[in-house]
């Protein structure tokens, strides 16, 4: 049963770049260049802003492949991008720039010559090393000889690793570069989730890391959107972070709890029926947090069948939280399981999230008959043993 890694920063916007063309003066700047084997296909010259991408021009290639673009000069550096199917290279304009790109088509994005701008180059470099991590990621995701601990593991260190080397090489190096702007909304898929490297909403150390480029904007580009936008991102991580603390230290860890009980969830099931919780007293039951749209649903789901039949007959419950996004997919994927399935609509921004001090999904606890919460899957080596145990 593999897990996906699960953060409150999966919701969060997946932003490349921000919008702003402030033209101060008549002076532009010109991308132009080669790209080999696209003969008639249309290239297209796209600014990243804050709604997302924006065509600002296009051509369509000749057997030469020669292309030129050019725009105002910006205030503060901006983001572009050249993009031809799925194939895409970004850039990033500061000033009055004469970039020259040459590609082949259609391995442009991985390869491809960029002159003029030393900051493109380091955006090359970073596309690259995401792309790496990438790869990296679905080899350990699809490798059957790891069990679910040991996927997790090893994605969180890469994933770890990663941000040092980024954060050590490139942002801190010099902050107020689109290079470092452009690799803290670096994303990577995760099962069909597509997650931010550094998280901006919930982890300190990744929020100083947006607040050290915040602050670089706010003094080398203070009128910029850009800019304006990462501050605001910075200040609310911070206060996320403080609220998250404040929320951590109330909570009881579940070694300690022996007489509260357990916190009362009351959702609707795959049939429209509220489900509480605490209806269970009698049974013991495993109360498991599930993402059906994971990659590694499939096969977790045919684990605790496996389980609920063993043990079924002899007390267990199984009551299943989806913490997906789309209702019908959930009500589909549920509507032959045997357990106790129903849904927060909510999702991962649920309540439910900080009191059970969710920070992966999926997340099982062992609750005994007496509706008190055992332990939850970190502390548990052999399942079936666990739940023998407490029949």
């Amino acid at each position: 049963m593999k897990k996906i890694l699960w953060h409150s920063f999966a919701t969060a916007i997946l932003v490349v770049a921000m919008t702003g063309l402030n033209s101060c003066s008549n002076k532009k700047f010109n991308v132009s260049g080669t790209i080999n084997g696209a003969n008639d296909s249309t290239l297209y010259f796209e600014n990243m802003s804050l709604n997302g991408p924006v065509v600002v021009d296009s051509v369509v290639l000749t057997k030469e492949g020669t292309f030129k673009f050019h725009g105002p000069q910006p205030s503060a550096p901006e983001f572009y991008r050249l993009r031809l199917g799925r194939q895409i290279i970004n850039i990033s304009i500061d000033s009055t720039e004469n970039i020259n790109i040459k590609a082949d088509y259609p391995t442009m994005s991985a390869q491809y010559e960029v002159e003029g701008s030393e900051d493109c180059n380091r955006i090359k470099e970073l596309s690259l090393l995401q792309m790496n991590l990438q790869a990296q990621i679905n080899a350990i995701s699809h490798d059957e000889t790891l069990n679910n601990v040991a996927t997790q593991d090893s994605i969180m260190n890469l994933v770890n690793a990663y941000k040092e080397l980024i954060k050590n090489n490139y942002i801190f190096k010099d902050p107020k570069l689109a290079s470092s702007y452009f690799a803290l909304f670096q994303t990577v898929a995760l099962g069909y989730n597509n997650v931010l490297v550094f998280n901006p909403r919930a982890n300190e150390n990744d929020v100083k890391v947006f607040a050290a480029v915040a602050t670089s904007w706010d003094t080398y580009y203070p009128e910029a959107e850009r800019g304006i936008n990462l501050h605001n991102i910075a200040i609310e991580g911070m206060k996320n972070v403080r609220i998250l603390q404040a929320q951590r230290n109330k909570t009881i860890d579940p070694n300690l709890v022996v007489e509260a009980g357990v916190i009362e969830i009351a959702l609707q099931d795959n049939k429209g029926v509220v489900r509480k919780l605490t209806d269970l007293k009698g049974k013991v039951v495993l109360l498991d947090f599930h993402l059906f749209a994971s990659s590694g649903s499939t096969e977790r789901i045919m684990n605790l069948r496996n389980i609920y039949n063993k043990f079924h007959d002899r007390g267990l419950e199984i009551y299943q939280v989806s913490v997906d996004p789309d209702e019908h997919f959930w009500k589909t994927q549920t509507a032959a399981l045997p357990w106790i399935s129903v849904r927060d609509p909510e999702g991962i921004n649920s309540p439910l999230m900080r009191q059970y001090n969710l920070l992966d999904i999926p997340t099982f606890f062992l609750i005994t008959r007496d509706n008190v919460l055992d332990k939850r899957d970190a502390q548990i080596k052999n399942l079936e043993a666990e739940i023998a145990a407490l029949l």
